[in-house]
C-alpha cells in the first residue's frame, strides 16, 4: 500500500519486514486468489493492490485470510462435545465480544492505517536494501 505506483517484489517485502520470503509467498498467492493483490511472475513482475486503499476494509481482510473466529469450542456446532452448552451462558459472552473485536475492523480501510504513507514507505524501501547488503556480505 505505501508504492501505489510501481510493483512491489516480494524479496523488498521480506526484507523490509525481516520475515521469510517463503512464507510471503505463500501469503500472497492467498492475497491474489482473495482479490486483494495482483501479482506477476518474472523478471519485472512483483505485487501490487488490486484496489484503491480507500476500497478494501480490514474487517473483510481479516475474515478472508484468518478463517473461522471459533474461539471456544461451542462455536461450531459441528465438533461441539462440551457438556453445557444448552445452559452455559459463556456463549453469548464470546459472541458479544467478536462482534465488537469485528465491528472494529469493520469501522477501518486499509487507506487509514496508510495515512503517513511516505513515511512509511521513506523506512520500508531502504530498510530492505539494508538487510539485502547485510546478507550479501
Amino acid at each position: 500500500g505505501t508504492h501505489s505506483e510501481r510493483l512491489v517484489t516480494i524479496g523488498e517485502i521480506a526484507a523490509s519486514y525481516g520475515i521469510s520470503r517463503n512464507h510471503l509467498v505463500k501469503v500472497v498467492h492467498h492475497l491474489g486468489g482473495a482479490g486483494f493483490v495482483y501479482t506477476t511472475r518474472g523478471k519485472g513482475g512483483g505485487v501490487r493492490l488490486m484496489a484503491r486503499p480507500e476500497e478494501i476494509n480490514l474487517g473483510q481482510v481479516i475474515r478472508t485470510t484468518e478463517g473461522g473466529f471459533d474461539l471456544v469450542e461451542c462455536m461450531n456446532s459441528s465438533t461441539n462435545t462440551c457438556p453445557i452448552t444448552q445452559m452455559c451462558l459463556l456463549q453469548g459472552v464470546v459472541c458479544e465480544a467478536l462482534s465488537a473485536f469485528t465491528a472494529v475492523w469493520d469501522s477501518y480501510t486499509l487507506a487509514d492505517i496508510l495515512q503517513n504513507r511516505a513515511q512509511l514507505a521513506q523506512v520500508l524501501v531502504p530498510l530492505a536494501r539494508v538487510r539485502r547488503v547485510i546478507r550479501v556480505e
